[in-house]
């Protein structure tokens, strides 16, 4: 099959009439997200007692749900529009790069949070010499960059991969799967691959569990009052992180294990689970949880009711 061939998504056909409602669901699902995300940022940006770390990084987090969710939202919404639905190569690795930047920012951003609320809670006297703004900037931009990097030399490597199907049974380009399609050897890039995730999500993940124990146990041996502002503070990075990661193992799992006997309609749901659920509800759970950003959003709200 020649590489310039257009890759397919299966999923779309014999929709019927449900692909309008599920574009409706979906046109509503991208607007929130949009709406939410970008009234994070700005709650952040304009108020000025919230230029510290922890909400910088909280609106880091909502651009790079706003990264994702571009790669995602606007091609799905135009394929359950649309009578083909087929993708250029070229688009296609693009999509499945954008997508997985995203999940590997999200991680990262994750790490620098953890190490910010570890500095806070563990040693407070330090925290200002530790976290400076500079150092701030540094991390986040080193940790965002690397990713990229790597992702982009993974998917040049599958740019020369010669394709013998272009049939995929995803509704967004996926790597691995685009991987599979080869009649090529793939030892190099599966080898790649679990480089990548060993970099990009099992070392990430590691150091936010130490930080996180390091703080429980900190925690254990302070008075009430000190506990529950740390937990304040903590609980939200904590069920953001854990929403994450388990979407995220959903749709490895999904891609790995060929012989998963699961309903198509709940198979799609898990493997889009990490791009659709984290960046509607990661805004969510901040705005509930502390009340400065919560007040802010309010603020900018009220003009336009």
């Amino acid at each position: 099959m020649e590489n310039n061939t257009n890759f397919n998504f299966m999923l779309f056909e014999n929709l019927g009439y449900i692909r309008y409602a599920l574009f409706i669901l979906g046109f509503v699902l991208y607007f929130s997200i949009i709406f939410f995300n970008v009234l994070i940022m700005l709650a952040v940006f304009l108020e000025r007692t919230l230029h510290q770390p922890m909400y910088i990084l909280i609106s880091c987090l909502s651009m790079n749900s706003l990264f994702g969710t571009a790669g995602f939202f606007p091609r799905v919404l135009s394929d359950l529009l649309s009578e083909t639905h087929s993708i250029s190569r070229e688009a296609c690795f693009f999509q499945s790069f954008v997508i997985f930047t995203y999940a590997a920012n999200e991680f990262s951003i994750l790490m620098i949070m953890a190490f910010d609320r570890f500095a806070a809670i563990c040693k407070p006297l330090h925290y200002h010499s530790i976290v400076r703004p500079r150092f701030l900037a540094c991390v986040i931009v080193t940790n965002l960059t690397f990713p990229m990097i790597l992702l982009g030399v993974a998917g040049l490597l599958t740019t020369k991969l010669r394709m013998c199907g272009n049939k995929l049974f995803k509704v967004y380009c996926h790597s691995y799967e685009i991987v599979k399609l080869s009649c090529d050897n793939i030892a190099i890039n599966n080898a790649f691959g679990l480089f990548i995730l060993i970099i990009t999500t099992i070392i990430p993940l590691s150091l936010i569990s130490f930080s996180y124990v390091k703080i429980i146990i900190i925690c254990q041996r302070s008075s009430a009052q000190f506990k529950g502002k740390a937990f304040q503070t903590c609980i939200p990075h904590i069920v953001v992180l854990l929403n994450f990661t388990i979407a995220v193992i959903c749709d490895t799992t999904l891609s790995r294990v060929v012989n998963l006997q699961i309903p198509v309609g709940l198979s799609v749901f898990l493997s889009l689970e990490f791009l659709i659920i984290p960046p509607i509800l990661n805004p969510l759970i901040y705005a509930f949880n502390l009340p400065d950003i919560r007040k802010k959003m309010i603020s900018l709200i009220k003009p336009f009711r």
